[in-house]
């Protein structure tokens, strides 16, 4: 599945529209999640934002080794875009480490 987090704008054909981080964790949770795109800013920040569900993601590959999806950002906030896309990267490459030392640790 796709899953498009936004509370503006409408998902695009084939994606699943979310409004909420939780309700985005939910479906991370169910490993049916294929690629994922990413608002930002989503009316009410005590509820959470986009960044939030990264954080999550990247707590869940470091402690459960979780396989992240193909994530996106396509949030118009200019400076939280930079740290999703930086954090994006920072949580692909944990992925990658983590899959290189089950390998090793596998070959052992």
């Amino acid at each position: 599945m796709n899953v498009y987090l936004d509370d503006e704008r409408e998902a695009p054909a084939g994606w699943l529209r979310a409004y909420w981080p939780d309700e985005v964790i939910a479906f991370l949770k169910s490993g049916k999640v294929k690629q994922l795109s990413l608002d930002h800013d989503l009316g009410n920040d005590n509820k959470g934002t986009g960044y939030d569900v990264l954080l999550w993601i990247e707590r869940a590959v470091f402690i459960d080794g979780f396989v992240p999806p193909t994530i996106a950002v396509h949030s118009a906030n200019s400076s939280a875009r930079i740290k999703m896309e930086c954090a994006i990267t920072q949580i692909n490459l944990l992925a990658r480490n983590q899959q290189g030392s089950k390998r090793c640790y596998n070959e052992s």
